[in-house]
């Protein structure tokens, strides 16, 4: 079960649809990338990296992605977190290392 921190909590709207993609990693970190319409149109994107045992591990929300469709945000944000999750991106807040 994942453990969500504040980010995930000031997204969450039940009543609204969104798209998601799940992904679990080779390391058993888990990626959730949501993507929605904002009750005003906005495209709006959230993702998130779970370790294994289902702790954050970061998590980012964009009230808007102007000029992108949700799929086009959906395809962006499931890039980032990809990138993220596998040290290709320093995760935001944690020093940047290069990987051998």
């Amino acid at each position: 079960m994942r453990v969500r921190d504040e980010t995930y909590w000031q997204w969450a709207d039940a009543q609204l649809h969104c798209r998601s993609h799940d992904e679990v990693l080779s390391d058993g970190t888990s990626l959730d990338i949501q993507v929605r319409l904002s009750r005003l149109g906005a495209t709006q994107l959230f993702l998130g990296l779970y370790a294994r045992d289902g702790r954050s591990l970061h998590e980012e929300y964009y009230p808007t992605r102007p000029g992108e469709t949700m799929t086009r945000a959906l395809v962006w944000g499931v890039d980032r977190a990809r990138a993220l999750a596998t040290g290709a991106l320093p995760m935001p807040g944690q020093p940047h290392r290069l990987k051998a």
